[in-house]
């Protein structure tokens, strides 16, 4: 486990005068202190597995397509993360100039950017894990801080010429994961520590050093650490020496400092009611301006940006004010209208099914999905990737399948070849989910040779059964349902979409979903036509 350091910078001094202003905590109890946290926040099995779900999230790369197809099958296996990025997505600042109502999770990373859901993604991980603690209003206010000091990270980020800039949202949403976390799990700690800084004498890394043996950033680095995030984000967290910042010579330097400054800004606006009237807004301008290379003006504006997107951010979560108690006024949180109080995805389900898996309004799911895929092609800079990505999302989610792919010809290999898919053990299947390009008397075959859409009620059916391939059965042996889209470009066979059930589908698919299917695959056809 990584140990854990006071901050660079800190003095000995001024931890000389931390430690004799508290006798009660001795070296010795807040080495234990500390010990206990780090065995609590990396020992637990929920924060195991918060810790892994952030490390997968982070990992997750802008930079293909791959990592597109990853973020949004990671987004929709979470249902109420799923309607909350669709929410956020159909918020004023976002809503289409059309007001198109966005219903794919393909289209809203489209919309919002890559680098947006994913920094989204990652703060529902830390409202879900920690939202219910039983101290819920001082994590909340702390869950306020880091959602707010990622979205000036992300304002940073737009502006910043640096390669890789958006990480610098990801640095500054976890640069309050040592308070978040102490909150929590040590909240008698928690309270100790706001008491020290509220009495005037000690910073808030002064006052953490002394009471849990550990400053808050370094706890929040240690978690980190221990948690596998990559290195240039867990020095991101590392504090600043103080007075005014220099142009950093790297972006490691800059991202240090854009997290800094994010959570300074984070807790003015939960201070002031007039932040840019105020003399915290002028030390802010002081201290980053010329590293930041910020106005006043520029700073009024990106304070203004951040509380316009922060309503809306809460508002997509369903988050509603709540009244705060007397321990919430010393937290320094922001003001009362951007309160969390419910942390559920606000959707009282998915509505009816049929014994499939179907639901019953998969025609008007699938005209949104429609809709969605025709709106992203229109907007004219969508890849053939994002299009297919999109259609496929719609069609596994509006008809209830269990696993969907899109398979297509791999000429180097001879093959057709799965190349992204939703679902159960969708990566196990997408892996296995390949036949050879040669002709052949299979179903898969003979759907591209005629260019046939086969829409398969019961695979058990003697003469089904009879046309599929050995790889078929050997792969998906509980396939009792399916479909298969051939694609197929001016006569030339490109491949094909594949989705099912482990059972049966006697409902049938009737012919308005029908025409809806194959225009969905028309929009496919369009974007691979030469």
């Amino acid at each position: 486990m990584p140990s854990v350091s006071p901050p660079p910078g800190s003095s000995a001094a001024s931890a000389a005068s931390a430690a004799s202003a508290s006798p009660a905590y001795a070296d010795g109890d807040t080495r234990r202190v500390r010990a206990s946290l780090i065995h609590k926040v990396c020992g637990d099995e929920d924060m195991f597995a918060l810790g892994a779900s952030v490390a997968r999230v982070v990992e997750m790369a802008s930079s293909d397509d791959e990592g597109t197809h990853d973020l949004a099958y990671y987004v929709l296996s979470d249902v109420a993360l799923t309607q909350r990025i669709l929410r956020l997505s159909n918020t004023p600042t976002y809503r289409t100039k059309s007001g198109t109502t966005v219903t794919t999770i393909s289209r809203a990373i489209s919309l919002l950017g890559f680098d947006n859901v994913r920094t989204t993604a990652l703060a529902m991980l830390l409202v879900d894990a920690l939202s219910n603690s039983a101290h819920a209003t001082s994590v909340r206010i702390e869950l306020e801080a880091a959602l707010c000091a990622s979205l000036v990270g992300r304002e940073m980020a737009r502006h910043s010429f640096y390669q890789g800039a958006e990480e610098a949202s990801i640095g500054a949403l976890f640069k309050n994961l040592g308070p978040l976390l102490v909150a929590s799990h040590e909240h008698d700690r928690y309270r100790e520590i706001n008491a020290l800084v509220k009495g005037g004498t000690h910073s808030v890394g002064q006052a953490s050093q002394m009471i849990l043996g550990s400053s808050y950033d370094a706890l929040s680095q240690a978690v980190m650490a221990e948690w596998k995030i990559p290195d240039v984000i867990v020095r991101s967290l590392s504090p600043l020496q103080a007075g005014a910042q220099k142009v950093a010579v790297n972006r490691g330097e800059w991202m240090r400092q854009v997290a800094s400054f994010s959570m300074e800004v984070s807790r003015l606006l939960g201070r002031s009611a007039s932040p840019a009237e105020s003399k915290e807004f002028q030390a802010l301008q002081l201290r980053y301006g010329v590293a930041l290379n910020l106005t006043a003006t520029q700073m009024e504006d990106l304070f203004e940006t951040v509380q316009g997107e922060m309503a809306e951010l809460l508002r997509s979560m369903n988050m509603e004010p709540q009244p705060r108690d007397e321990e919430s006024l010393d937290s320094g949180g922001l003001p009362n209208v951007l309160l969390l109080a419910t942390m559920d995805a606000g959707e009282s389900g998915e509505g009816k099914v049929h014994p499939s898996g179907k639901p019953h309004n998969a025609r008007e799911l699938l005209l949104a999905g429609l809709q969605d895929v025709t709106q992203l092609r229109a907007a004219g800079d969508a890849k053939v990737n994002d299009v297919i990505l999109a259609v496929l999302e719609t069609v596994y989610r509006s008809m209830g399948f269990r696993f969907a792919t899109v398979c297509l010809k791999d000429a180097r290999s001879g093959q057709y070849r799965a190349r992204v898919a939703f679902g159960e053990d969708h990566a196990r299947l997408q892996a296995g989910f390949a036949f050879p390009m040669g002709a052949a008397r299979d179903l898969f075959h003979l759907a591209m040779e005629n260019d046939a859409d086969l829409m398969i009620a019961d695979a058990a059916s003697p003469k089904i059964r009879d046309l599929l391939p050995a790889w078929h059965r050997t792969l998906l042996p509980d396939a009792k349902s399916f479909i298969v889209l051939p694609l197929v470009v001016s006569k030339v066979q490109v491949g094909l979409f594949y989705a099912d059930r482990a059972v049966p589908a006697p409902e049938g698919v009737p012919p308005d979903e029908t025409s809806l299917i194959k225009a969905l695959k028309g929009q496919v056809l369009l974007a691979l036509a030469p």
